[in-house]
């Protein structure tokens, strides 16, 4: 018996009858040789590990873009806050760890630079829209690994297909918007519970709001402090879970509520606020004019930034969705002077 067969046993011992086995996977677009140490999702999680687009969400935006301060979250740290969140639900709930982790691991690799305002753009100018779901599924399929892909289990891509809900059901009930593991559902769940957490916490390091003006009602329910706040939701989640009932990642009503509420305030006070508004404009202005000249100077796009042959984008709206789409904040703007502010004239 293998190392991984080995841990495949331990998984049919100790997991939930509801949990999804690695042994049990659909498996791989193109089938490949199971490790012999690894289960198949710790094999997922590893390769999106080690993956440039993972690298590179060191540079993205979360909510402030291209913080000064050292504290501030970044599109990694958000990820890796969310896995935290992931896991602890998933390990309480005896659900397969390793699995909750390569869909969080993967669930934003897909995204802009300067987050939010870059994605909105880009579905105004992408012909048929852009989402950063499904664009981490197109580049663990189709664009890392020199367009080989990462060849991801099903059970992943649908995680991370899945995962967002914007200003929709955080618990999703439809057939098609619900992830098909419940292990992607606590991804989808813990997504909001960390970053309603840490962008009203960078918030408030920023200056922007004060923990007074959040509404009492929904410091009563979810706490005062961050980790408190982490606790109630991981908690709640945990307790009103009861999995041989209804096979459902659940909250609470009350919870639930005070959650929404919280993300509600966060929309008015922070994201939309207007000086927010206003440099996340400015950072739209970026990706649009990037986005104009490149499908402009289409030749001039392929000889420098994206040889043509790569899979799936041969058509030159999509190939310059997927450059841009994969640049880090400071990337674009380095890109943005190159091509439109004038040089400084150096006389040697």
């Amino acid at each position: 018996m293998t190392v991984r067969e080995q841990l495949e046993a331990d998984e049919d011992k100790v997991l939930s009858p509801h949990a999804q086995k690695s042994s049990k996977s659909l498996g791989r677009k193109r089938p490949e040789p199971p490790d012999p140490v690894r289960p198949i999702f710790q094999h997922d999680r590893d390769r999106i590990l080690h993956s440039k687009a993972f690298r590179r969400l060191a540079g993205k935006t979360q909510v402030f873009l291209a913080p000064e301060g050292d504290h501030y979250r970044t599109r990694l740290t958000h990820t890796l806050e969310v896995s935290q969140i992931a896991r602890t639900i998933a390990r309480a709930l005896r659900l397969n760890e390793s699995l909750t982790e390569a869909i969080v691991m993967g669930h934003d690799l897909g995204h802009t630079p300067f987050g939010h305002a870059g994605e909105r753009i880009l579905a105004k100018l992408m012909p048929g829209g852009f989402h950063h779901g499904r664009q981490s599924l197109r580049v663990v399929d189709v664009l890392e690994n020199d367009g080989r892909g990462l060849n991801l289990t099903a059970e992943v891509r649908d995680g991370i297909l899945r995962h967002s809900k914007g200003k929709g059901k955080v618990l999703a009930s439809e057939t098609d918007h619900e992830a098909a593991t419940l292990e992607g559902q606590i991804a989808r769940v813990a997504d909001i519970a960390a970053y309603v957490n840490h962008d009203l916490d960078d918030a408030i390091r920023g200056h922007v709001i004060k923990l007074a003006e959040v509404p009492e009602d929904v410091l009563k329910v979810l706490g005062r402090t961050h980790s408190a706040r982490i606790s109630r939701l991981v908690t709640d989640v945990v307790a009103t879970s009861r999995l041989d009932e209804k096979r459902h990642i659940e909250m609470s009503d009350e919870v639930l509520g005070a959650l929404m509420a919280l993300r509600d305030f966060l929309y008015a006070q922070v994201y939309e606020r207007p000086e927010i508004r206003g440099e996340f404009e400015r950072a739209q202005r970026v990706v649009r004019e990037l986005w104009e000249y490149f499908t402009s100077h289409s030749d001039e796009f392929h000889a420098k930034h994206w040889p043509r042959g790569v899979p799936d984008s041969e058509e030159l709206p999509r190939a310059v969705a997927d450059f841009i789409t994969g640049m880090t904040d400071r990337y674009a703007m380095r890109m943005y002077e190159e091509y439109f502010l004038p040089r400084r004239w150096v006389v040697l």
